[in-house]
């Protein structure tokens, strides 16, 4: 599948901002399962550069602007072509090991009632295999909480949705991960983008999910919010041990006060 990408993120400063820099995970990384066709990455004003891989096998990129200014647009436009692979993670480029995401961070440690959950599937799954067990974990996750926009922030952890039982992807993301490490599997955070859910409605088209590391398989990634796996209708921008971590954009600025944030992102089809 071809899909055409705009991503617009618009920051205004209360007062004049003197100095910003921003790390940029907005460029997808090509694997088996997308090719980039074309990309692109600007901020008028603003200088883009340092472009690297980090251990993960995602690009960073680094935006710098100096004031003073009032606000900072950043665009990115392109056309990637997509393959489904059921999900599994084929051809990345990546350093790090599986182990360095059995660490817990502070927006996925777990809770009792994760814990109690995760158990439950494996007990459920015991003689099974770890596939068996893994798409547990996430079904488990899907039923447990219940997919509902505005009811959380980037600040609810995944001890506070689950004991809530309510949240959108990245809560279901954080769940699965903190169950999933709890179990010993391998889990991280991925950011990206949806043109439509598992059943071609329109979604939210910035989305989140995990995937979990099976020694079968390699990553395998899970999206409890539409309870599959990742499909051609998704587009993997990168990941990390949480969302805090995986986040597109990141930075810090000097002066400018408070800031507004506006997104916005526009995926749709392009002609094959």
């Amino acid at each position: 599948m071809r899909l055409t990408v705009e991503h617009r993120t618009h920051y205004r400063y209360e007062t004049l901002a003197h100095h910003a820099v921003q790390s940029l995970k907005l460029t997808p990384a090509q694997f088996d399962g997308q090719k980039i066709l074309s990309w692109s990455i600007s901020a008028e004003g603003c200088t883009i550069g340092s472009e690297f891989t980090d251990g993960n096998g995602d690009i960073i990129s680094t935006l710098t602007a100096n004031g003073p200014m009032e606000s900072i647009e950043i665009v990115v436009k392109g056309e990637i072509e997509t393959t489904d692979t059921t999900g599994v993670l084929r051809g990345h480029k990546e350093r790090a090991f599986p182990a360095v995401f059995l660490r817990s961070t502070p927006m996925t440690k777990s809770s009792a009632a994760i814990r109690k959950m995760a158990d439950k599937v494996a007990k459920k799954h015991k003689g099974g295999t770890l596939l068996e067990c893994a798409h547990g974990l996430a079904e488990a996750v899907s039923n447990a909480v219940k997919y509902a926009p505005g009811t959380t922030n980037v600040h609810t952890t995944a001890a506070d949705a689950m004991a809530d039982g309510e949240g959108v992807c990245q809560d279901h993301a954080h769940v699965l991960i903190s169950a999933a490490r709890h179990l010993g599997i391998p889990a991280r955070y991925v950011s990206g983008y949806l043109f439509a859910d598992q059943h071609g409605a329109a979604h939210e088209a910035s989305h989140a999910w995990a995937e979990l590391h099976l020694p079968e398989l390699g990553w395998l990634g899970f999206d409890p919010a539409n309870k599959c796996c990742p499909t051609d209708y998704y587009i993997r921008l990168g990941s990390g041990l949480d969302g805090q971590v995986a986040t597109p954009i990141r930075g810090v600025h000097t002066g400018g006060g408070n800031e507004n944030l506006d997104v916005t992102v526009v995926i749709a089809q392009s002609q094959q």
